[in-house]
């Protein structure tokens, strides 16, 4: 599959804040890629390199094999803080924004109709001013929408907006992949598991690892088994078992967990030691506790 991204050795340093250091990153074409990071760890800042609003201080940015000042490909861009007219409402606004990206007059009433149908705000005719923050995300996306643009991006789209809000905005993204290739930055790990075919972590300026969901939870950390039992004894008698055959483990008051994915073996020291646990429960990883494990 084509890349519809391709970075290589990105740097980029505010005064001594080194905020990209050396980072690699590769966008696959159709895909919806989440950005994934702390507040502050420079996620923006790539997006607006890509977007040509920041320079970098080093490295290539390839879009779709042109390098990116070369490239004549189509960017929609939503901020994480959208700003409008606010004297206006959202066809006129919409209609600014179609003339501005060139979009011919017969196609732009017909395109503005059909994005705030999308978006939901095809019938919201008040002025922007009065608009909640979730119906400014909406027509937010509308605008970014209007060029009908080969890469869309999205910078913490759901930040600040309620459950109901959230998941309408995450659907209306998730709408967009397969022709579009989608990137969005985001630190709510659940929305990238939702609607993400792929994601980067980044963590102090550098992508730590990358990949589909089902790849980096398959490839970097095993399942976890949680084990109760009636006793301390029967208790402090498994433990015991598990220190004899070196296996990895961590417990608190009631529970053992231990790592690894072989539930047999973990049977089989039950049986041996002669133990039944009253609860055993198998427990994946999940893309929370993988991200919280590479940057601790």
């Amino acid at each position: 599959m084509m890349d519809a991204i391709n970075i290589e050795n990105l740097s980029k340093s505010f005064g001594t804040h080194r905020v990209l250091d050396s980072l690699d990153m590769a966008v696959p074409a159709g895909s919806i890629f989440g950005l994934v990071g702390e507040n502050g760890a420079g996620k923006t800042t790539i997006m607006k390199i890509i977007l040509g609003l920041l320079a970098g201080d080093g490295g290539s940015i390839r879009i779709f094999g042109e390098d990116i000042s070369a490239s004549s490909t189509t960017i929609g861009y939503l901020p994480d803080v959208p700003s409008f007219y606010g004297y206006m409402n959202a066809i006129e606004y919409m209609t600014l924004c179609g003339k501005i990206g060139g979009i011919e007059a017969g196609k732009l009433k017909s395109r503005t109709t059909e994005l705030l149908d999308l978006v939901g705000i095809g019938n919201v005719k008040t002025r922007i001013s009065n608009y909640s923050r979730g119906m400014k995300q909406r027509l937010g996306i509308a605008q970014a929408l209007i060029a009908e643009p080969d890469i869309l991006i999205c910078d913490e789209p759901t930040s600040a907006l309620d459950p109901s809000g959230r998941r309408d905005i995450l659907d209306i993204i998730r709408d967009q992949g397969g022709e579009t290739t989608v990137i969005f930055s985001t630190h709510i790990l659940t929305d990238v598991e939702r609607i993400c075919d792929q994601v980067a972590l980044l963590h102090h300026g550098r992508i730590v690892m990358s990949g589909s969901i089902e790849e980096l939870e398959r490839s970097h950390r095993s399942n976890e088994i949680i084990l109760e039992f009636g006793s301390a004894g029967d208790r402090t008698r498994f433990v015991a078992a598990l220190e004899s055959l070196d296996r990895p483990y961590r417990q608190d008051r009631s529970s053992v967990v231990v790592a690894g994915d072989k539930t047999g073996s973990v049977i089989d020291i039950l049986h041996d030691a002669g133990l039944m646990p009253l609860r055993m429960d198998v427990v994946e990883p999940d893309l929370e506790k993988l991200f919280m494990e590479m940057v601790e």
